[in-house]
């Protein structure tokens, strides 16, 4: 058998070969310096890093999107906290959705600078944008942003009457209930204006933490214009807890109409623009069951409607309601605890201007079913309008508190004055 033997010369020559294959692994596995030149993966040419970033600069557009609010927002306004805006370039396509993908429109602006949304968003949801704009090498750019509007918890409302586009008597206030205490009134106050086309001053009262309403210190001019202005958006009315309302609401002032009901004479004079127009018989509440006084506002207005006795206090020993009528018409209420001023068609022709006999309504003669034109009640019915006022006197009963209804006209104007926080 051959035997082979490696010589100390062969031997060396090999290591040297080994070494040198390790060598080249370990210099194309380490990463070179800045000032050193890197193969391309095809073995040709070299680059040096600087021209590498260099390049890849030159294809990374200029436009710099930017989205509101920032992404990972929370409590985010509902009014104008959205929107997308661009520089150094020019807005493409921008795409806002709700978490659950429902689309919500938008518009880029005319110089393709900006995007909002068309309308309020809503509270305590999530939204996701999308952005894209060009540079003008039309290089295009691409931005996300996720967030989230303050939630229900942490926000006010107030819901207010009258509303937008209505035209009402000269009594009616601007009356605002928010759906949270407030604590913080007067900030809340500031972020509420009401202005008249007549010029008359016009001042808030707070009813309790809930309820502010506003009026000049007399009934507004007949045929003015007021505008209430509610900048309630990132206003904080208590602790965490913020306005999401922005928005303007305008209504007409009718002519001026008070009705004075003179429970002595029992009789009704309505007075319009100064002039008297007519005086209607009246009944209003008994000796046990008085009417009470003072200058109330009609409310609201219903053709017909029902009047259950149990509802305001008036039960027989069965429990049921001392009365219950379900088509009471030409109902016009004066008050929240149930006062109303309304057609009767049960009580005998007689007891209108002749006796006072209702549980604390004023009742008008009328005919069931409010179909007839000719009654007084249908006559009252059809020449009022919510906010008109009707003056009621000696009935012998004590005046009604201004906040049942819109009965502030009951105080007079220091003592509505001092009810204000700003």
């Amino acid at each position: 058998m051959e035997m082979r033997v490696m010589t100390d010369s062969k031997r060396r020559k090999g290591l040297m070969a080994a070494s040198a294959l390790v060598g080249g692994v370990l210099v194309l596995s380490a990463c070179s310096g800045s000032g050193s030149e890197a193969r391309g993966a095809d073995g040709g040419g070299t680059k040096s890093q600087a021209a590498v970033d260099e390049a890849a600069a030159k294809k990374t557009s200029e436009a710099l999107i930017k989205i509101a609010p920032k992404n990972g927002s929370d409590n985010a306004s509902i009014n104008n906290a959205a929107a997308v805006t661009v520089s150094k370039g020019s807005l493409t396509n921008v795409t806002m959705t709700t978490a659950e993908g429902a689309a919500v429109q938008g518009q880029i602006s005319a110089d393709k600078k900006s995007w909002k949304p068309a309308g309020q968003l809503e509270r305590a949801t999530v939204y996701k944008i999308a952005a894209e704009a060009k540079d003008s090498s039309g290089r295009a750019a691409h931005e996300n942003a996720s967030f989230t509007t303050v939630s229900q918890a942490n926000s006010f409302i107030g819901n207010f009457t009258p509303e937008d586009g209505s035209t009402v008597g000269v009594g009616m206030p601007v009356s605002i209930n928010f759906d949270k205490a407030i604590t913080n009134k007067a900030d809340v106050q500031k972020g509420i204006t009401v202005t008249s086309s007549s010029g008359q001053q016009v001042v808030g009262h707070w009813f309790g933490n809930q309820r502010l309403d506003l009026r000049p210190q007399d009934y507004w001019t007949g045929g003015s214009t007021v505008t209430l202005k509610l900048n309630l958006d990132g206003v904080e009315g208590a602790n965490g807890v913020y306005g999401v309302q922005q928005k303007s609401v305008t209504f007409k002032v009718g002519r001026n109409q008070v009705s004075t009901v003179d429970a002595a004479t029992k009789t009704m004079t309505v007075t319009r623009d100064g002039k008297v127009v007519k005086t209607i018989p009246i009944s209003a509440g008994s000796p046990e069951n008085k009417t009470y006084q003072g200058q109330m506002v009609i409310s609201e207005k219903f053709k017909e409607t029902r009047m259950d006795g149990s509802t305001v206090g008036f039960k027989g020993t069965d429990g049921k309601g001392e009365y219950d009528i379900k088509d009471v018409p030409h109902a016009m209420r004066l008050s929240a605890s149930g006062t109303f001023i309304h057609g009767n068609y049960w009580g005998a022709k007689s007891i209108f201007g002749g006796a006072n006999t209702s549980h604390g309504c004023v009742g008008l003669s009328d005919a069931k079913g409010a179909n007839d034109p000719n009654t007084p009640g249908a006559w009252f019915y059809n020449n009022s309008m919510v906010g008109d006022v009707v003056v009621v006197k000696n009935t012998g009963d004590k005046t009604i508190q201004p906040d049942n209804g819109l009965n502030g006209w009951n105080l007079d104007w220091a003592q509505w004055t001092a009810g204000s926080s700003v």
